[in-house]
């Protein structure tokens, strides 16, 4: 078995817009995934607005501090994330291709393997 970080990243302005039946579609294609994927998954969750995410780094000094917001500026934000514990990537790959994120035109799901330490 393999375990794969499956995330959810698109445009948060679009998603902030979306009807209801465009979440309908989202949420349907979760629950198929949930459904094939089973105890293969391991942690799952939505992320919360942008707005309310909070960054920790180091400051030119050393020093840490903290700072709203993520730290990269992008076009696409992170929306939500599995892990899943499945025999190989093809298997991980066709558990993405459940998720209604990877047929709309301002989203799409990252397959990212995990190191087994």
């Amino acid at each position: 078995m393999a375990k794969y970080l499956l995330v959810m990243v698109g445009n948060e302005q679009r998603w902030n817009s979306m009807a209801d039946d465009e979440w309908h579609a989202i949420d349907e294609g979760h629950r198929r995934l949930r459904e094939r994927a089973g105890d293969g998954i391991l942690a799952d969750g939505q992320l919360e607005d942008s707005s309310k995410w909070t960054t920790v780094r180091a400051g030119a000094d050393g020093a840490q501090t903290a700072a709203d917001g993520p730290f990269a500026e992008t076009k696409e934000m992170i929306g939500g994330f599995y892990v899943i514990d499945v025999p190989d990537k093809q298997a991980a790959v066709s558990l993405a291709r459940e998720l209604a994120e990877t047929r709309a035109d301002h989203s799409g799901v990252e397959v990212i393997p995990l190191v087994v330490h």
